[in-house]
């Protein structure tokens, strides 16, 4: 008679956690739409379809994330909206 073993394997899976962010972009009375546009395209690698968008959610809702993903990819395409004038935060 032969004894048959059964291993069993516990395969253990390690999820990395990563925080993602968001920059919002908030709505203002000075920057025409063009040039948040261009800014979104330039800053955060929009499309321009996804680009006047985002403009026109800011302009009607006050506010709009933009940009999602790790603090260190977000916070020089912040510096670069906040350069150009616009108002935008990282949350």
């Amino acid at each position: 008679m032969s004894t048959k073993e059964r291993v069993s394997e516990e395969v253990l899976l390690s999820e990395e956690t990563v925080k993602q962010k968001e920059i919002v972009l908030f709505n203002d009375e000075v920057n025409t739409f063009e040039h948040v546009i261009q800014t979104l395209i330039s800053a955060c690698d929009h499309t321009p379809e996804q680009a006047e968008q985002c403009s026109l959610i800011v302009h009607y809702n006050g506010k709009c994330t933009v940009k999602t993903g790790e603090y260190e990819d977000l916070k020089p395409r912040c510096s670069k909206l906040l350069q150009a004038g616009l108002s935008a935060e990282i949350i």
